[in-house]
């Protein structure tokens, strides 16, 4: 028994060495990715923060001159506020439908063809969304304010008018998003252990009981990272916003992505661009811990 244990060894290593060079060559791209598109893009950034730099001369030094701007800045301080309303409804009434649809879903139906008709508005891009919207609400041939007319009521602007331009530009966002998010709170929904909710009726529990005790407390892991990601997705908002309105009107949608996107490519302004990047990653920073510890992700009521 010693001798093929001794035999055995050789082999048992010659074949860890290979799965090890097996797992670094399938890892090696995405690494390489990694380095050259997310890590040295965002380090190089983190230093033109520093720097005046406009691309006609050598970038300069200048401490923290271009965050001292951004904090005596009124158009950063109000794209800050336009995006706290943005995200505020988009991920209420996100997150509300979302929900809704899943539950529906889980109790009432299975079927594939459903949900692939609640994730098909996923599948179109941000742009096609944008235009599609665009042309629906346009106030003069709109079929939106078509209707509206033809009910004797006046027309509204829905993208031309400082109230309504960002619930609009978030429940456009809401139409296009609502399906992933409700699939990944139903796959979420799928987890739970239908025994539950059976000792539940024993107990004499309705269906309103089972939602907010049962389906809500199971469901906060899954949720907290519905929550983390909208949030992250609502700060990015960008492509919406340039194809609708590019900011009108006077600065009413003007997001911090499509401030940074200006400031870089239309005033060549790179140093001050690269400080609200900066800026902006640790806003998402700090937030995504935070809702992470307070909404305990990581942990489960299943145990």
């Amino acid at each position: 028994m010693t001798t093929v244990s001794l035999q055995e060894k050789p082999g048992i290593k010659r074949r860890s060495t290979g799965d090890l060079k097996l797992a670094v060559v399938m890892i090696a791209p995405a690494l390489i990715g990694f380095l050259l598109f997310m890590l040295w893009p965002t380090l190089h950034g983190i230093w033109l923060s520093f720097t005046d730099f406009n691309l006609l001369t050598p970038a300069k030094f200048v401490g923290l001159a271009n965050y001292a701007r951004m904090f005596a800045d009124p158009v950063f301080w109000n794209a800050a506020a336009v995006t706290l309303e943005y995200v505020v409804i988009n991920i209420g009434v996100q997150t509300i439908l979302a929900l809704l649809i899943a539950v529906l879903m889980h109790r009432l139906t299975k079927s594939t063809f459903v949900r692939s008709v609640v994730l098909a508005p996923y599948l179109v891009s941000n742009v096609v969304a944008a235009l599609l919207f665009m042309w629906i609400l346009d106030t003069q041939l709109g079929i939106a304010n078509q209707m509206i007319a033809a009910i004797g009521l006046d027309r509204i602007p829905f993208l031309a008018q400082e109230s309504t331009v960002i619930p609009t530009i978030a429940l456009i966002n809401v139409w296009r998003h609502m399906g992933y998010t409700a699939l990944l709170i139903f796959a979420g929904l799928q987890t739970i252990p239908d025994s539950v909710y059976e000792a539940a009726r024993v107990d004499g529990a309705n269906e309103w009981q089972m939602f907010w005790r049962i389906t809500i407390p199971l469901l906060r892991p899954i949720l907290a990272l519905v929550l983390i990601m909208t949030i992250i997705g609502s700060f990015q908002v960008f492509d919406t916003v340039a194809i609708t309105t590019n900011g009108g009107p006077v600065n009413s949608s003007r997001v911090p992505q499509l401030y940074i996107y200006d400031m870089a490519f239309g005033r060549f302004q790179f140093g001050y661009a690269s400080a609200l990047s900066v800026a902006l990653l640790v806003i998402l920073l700090i937030v995504t811990f935070l809702q992470y510890r307070l909404s305990r992700a990581g942990e489960t009521d299943l145990n």
